[in-house]
């Protein structure tokens, strides 16, 4: 007589509250039902893995341990929050993760009460923790601010400024240090686990404090001698030195695969009496599928793939990705001027500076995710003479625009950006999105700005750049792969400011700034066939303009359209403001820019977000014919 199969635990647990009813002996096969789970989802998808599976386990026992939603949980990235998403009532959506209309691939406020704070730029949680737990202490309602922060994320200087203030939390702050840089190694074990349990639990937390209060009444050289060998002594068993100096008791480093030993020391911490605590977790990216965990890269992101051989499914590239076009480039011209190097933060391969660093090891600087000191480096650098290219996403780029004015513009060092991920960038959504680096960086004095219209465009201006010293220069280039037009066999040095005709016509001219230049030829081959005589120029510098050639085309034709991908404040508004000053707009043309929307544009495929944001070929026909049906003269801001 057979017996019917077991209902999956994971099938009876669709909130934290269920989760809570689970006895701890059913944790382990909970957590292995979430793996396999996340692993098929993902599969489906894309998206990010390794990361989730090495905290599926921290993730069943934080859910377990603590009175989420009221503790606020706050995961720093979000891009490890899949198993997180699916214990919080979205199993039902998790294979629509990055898809349009689906769930976000990091935490966002919208989706779910469980994500009390969005989150997809690094670093940033120990900061959002603290507000709310401040505030809960200072409103008098229960509940803590947990952080879950990875050991790259810890390279970045805003998470101890956070840490700095830290004891105003008291014990309503937790920091979950995620450490999986490394295996597990046999210091992690049984004595291990019973020590950081012992200095995780009430009765330790308070001797410990005791003692520290009693050796303050001691002779001066007597307590500067006992904090010392109290420091020597934690340092040397279990690190925490350098957390306890900024106000936490350190707690670990304690095995994150462990449910067993992960439950008590959480329990503990959770009802400390006092004090912010930080609780060292060591981790393995990839945990549990082997593919992922025989990976370099322990499958971080990934396409679509098979469960069962872990084999991506992955479209054949007709043109090189622009980051890599960029990075062979660079290297290249390094190899006849030593004065070039490259700095990145934290992302070698994804700006292709890896490119760059296995020709030229030497002079690759990754500085871990620290966009400010990249930038301020960059400068130091190039005061002293070299020639270095800063190589950061435009949305990263943001988190140092201070740096960008007041240490390279302010004082007209030649620094080189080089802006990866400009425009829309698809299934990461509006967090990664490159949409104001042209708004942003040419309202700078001292500051050129370029943007290429495709593969070709950018080995020159990557030349250009490398040539330009007389002070900072930027050129942007998007996420992907190229148009597949043949690169050049050497490149070219731009003139500054200046613009190219690419098609000549005499009715309606397009003002093209970067990889939209396709979209306006296409559009211009649509307005051919209306009778209308299209000239289309690929601008190339949002600054300077080339107001030669921009007034030459205003006083020859109809209709001037300027194209760019990126936000308002960008390209449209130089034109038309030079259009302004010089009077060009007196005579009745019609001027019309089109760029991004308004608004932050949720995850899609780029091709639905460029159609969404009214910048492919049709709306820019639209936008012609609606500015020649209009009977009134002068100036007009407008979309499609």
């Amino acid at each position: 007589m057979s017996s019917e199969p077991a209902t999956p635990l994971l099938d009876t647990v669709d909130t934290p509250e269920d989760l809570r009813t689970l006895a701890p002996s059913q944790l382990r096969q909970l957590a292995d039902e979430l793996r396999a789970e996340m692993i098929s989802a993902v599969g489906t998808t894309g998206g990010h893995l390794g990361s989730g599976l090495g905290v599926v386990e921290l993730t069943v026992a934080l859910h377990y341990v603590f009175d989420t939603p009221r503790d606020r949980l706050v995961w720093d990235v979000g891009h490890q929050a899949y198993p997180h998403k699916i214990l919080t009532g979205r199993r039902d959506r998790i294979r629509t993760l990055r898809q349009g209309g689906g769930l976000s691939g990091f935490t966002k406020r919208s989706e779910s009460e469980y994500d009390p704070f969005g989150t997809a730029h690094s670093s940033t949680s120990i900061s959002a923790a603290l507000g709310f737990a401040v505030a809960n202490k200072l409103s008098g309602r229960a509940g803590k601010g947990i952080a879950v922060i990875g050991d790259g994320a810890m390279s970045a200087g805003m998470a101890y400024e956070a840490m700095n203030n830290a004891q105003a939390a008291g014990n309503r702050l937790v920091v979950i240090l995620n450490d999986n840089d490394m295996s597990i190694a046999p210091p992690v074990g049984g004595l291990s686990a019973y020590l950081a349990r012992l200095v995780s639990s009430r009765p330790f937390l308070s001797l410990r404090d005791i003692a520290r209060r009693l050796s303050r009444k001691l002779p001066r050289p007597l307590h500067e001698a006992a904090r010392k060998t109290d420091e020597f002594a934690r340092g040397m068993a279990m690190g925490g030195t350098l957390f306890e100096e900024l106000g936490f008791y350190y707690v670990g480093p304690i095995d994150g695969h462990n449910i067993e030993q992960l439950i008590p020391v959480l329990e503990n911490v959770r009802d400390a009496a006092e004090g912010p605590c930080l609780i060292h977790v060591v981790t393995q990216k990839g945990k549990g599928y082997g593919p992922a965990e025989a990976a370099a890269d322990k499958y971080h992101g990934v396409q679509k793939f098979d469960v069962i051989t872990g084999e991506q499914v992955k479209a054949k590239a007709s043109a090189p990705a622009y980051q890599n076009v960029f990075g062979e480039t660079l290297a290249k011209l390094a190899d006849s001027d030593p004065r070039i190097c490259a700095i990145t933060a934290a992302m070698p391969g994804g700006t292709g500076v890896d490119k760059f660093a296995k020709a030229h090891p030497e002079r690759t600087f990754d500085v871990g995710i620290a966009e400010q000191h990249a930038v301020t480096f960059a400068a130091g650098l190039a005061a002293e003479g070299m020639r270095p290219f800063c190589a950061i996403y435009s949305t990263f780029l943001q988190r140092a625009f201070d740096q960008v004015v007041h240490d390279v513009a302010i004082q007209n060092l030649p620094v080189r950006f080089a802006i990866d991920r400009a425009g829309l960038v698809g299934a990461d959504g509006a967090t990664h999105a490159g949409s104001f680096d042209v708004t942003y960086l040419a309202t700078l004095p001292n500051l050129v700005v370029m943007a290429a219209a495709d593969e070709a465009e950018l080995v020159h201006m990557t030349y250009t750049a490398a040539c330009h010293d007389s002070g900072p220069i930027a050129f942007r280039y998007p996420r992907g792969n190229g148009t597949g037009v043949a690169l050049p066999d050497a490149p070219e040095r731009l003139e500054i400011g200046k613009g190219r005709i690419v098609r000549q016509g005499t009715k309606v001219a397009l003002l093209s700034l970067g990889t939209r230049l396709a979209e306006a030829l296409k559009a211009a081959d649509l307005l051919e066939a209306k009778g209308l005589s299209t000239t289309v120029a690929d601008l190339r510098f949002a600054k300077p303009l080339d107001e030669a050639l921009i007034r030459q085309l205003m006083t020859t034709h109809d209709v001037i359209v300027t194209v760019e991908e990126g936000s308002i404040g960008g390209l449209g508004a130089h034109v038309l403001t030079m259009a302004s000053d010089q009077g060009l707009t007196d005579a009745g043309l019609k001027i019309r820019t089109m760029r991004l929307p308004d608004l932050f544009q949720d995850h899609d495929s780029p091709e639905k977000q460029y159609d969404q944001a009214g910048l492919n070929a049709p709306q820019i026909v639209d936008t012609v014919l609606k500015a020649l049906r209009h009977n009134s003269t002068g100036v007009s801001e407008a979309r499609a």
